[in-house]
């Protein structure tokens, strides 16, 4: 995976893709800043989690420019949440994340909703990367409390 964002820098160069080029770059140095973190080159799940991480702050800042009106960056912020879904895994569909969900809740079977962190813990790596996290959490939130 890291090795296939560094040839996608070099062709967007060639093809001259400032757009393209300006976010990959953008991720090459969260990558870089993750393995300075973490003292060692990123394996492809950490890779799939620097570029989760990066469409999160990006769909963050989404809603704050949807607050100031500005449509330019609204639009600038989308089509780059779009290229870097190019490096994400084929994502669950919501059936796929609620049965996984259902699976962990009869699993751990939470007596209170202070069990969540036990579900999380079990969904979690079957889903980091595959499904939003926050639509996650919260299914797993009102799964419990409505038990």
């Amino acid at each position: 995976m890291r090795e296939r964002i560094l040839k996608e820098i070099m062709t967007a160069m060639k093809s001259q893709d400032k757009e393209r080029l300006s976010v990959l770059r953008m991720l090459k140095g969260a990558m870089q800043l993750e393995e300075i973190n973490k003292k060692k080159e990123l394996d492809d799940n950490e890779v799939i989690a620097v570029v989760s991480k990066q469409i999160k702050m990006r769909r963050e800042s989404i809603v704050e420019f949807q607050k100031g009106n500005r449509d330019d960056l609204i639009k600038q912020a989308e089509n780059e949440i779009a290229i870097l879904n190019e490096y994400m895994p084929e994502q669950l569909s919501e059936e796929e994340v609620i049965k996984i969900v259902e699976e962990a809740i009869k699993e751990v079977n939470p007596a209170a909703p202070s069990d969540m962190g036990k579900v999380m813990k079990l969904v979690t790596p079957k889903l980091t990367g595959k499904a939003d996290m926050s639509f996650v959490s919260k299914l797993v939130k009102e799964r419990i409390t409505s038990k």
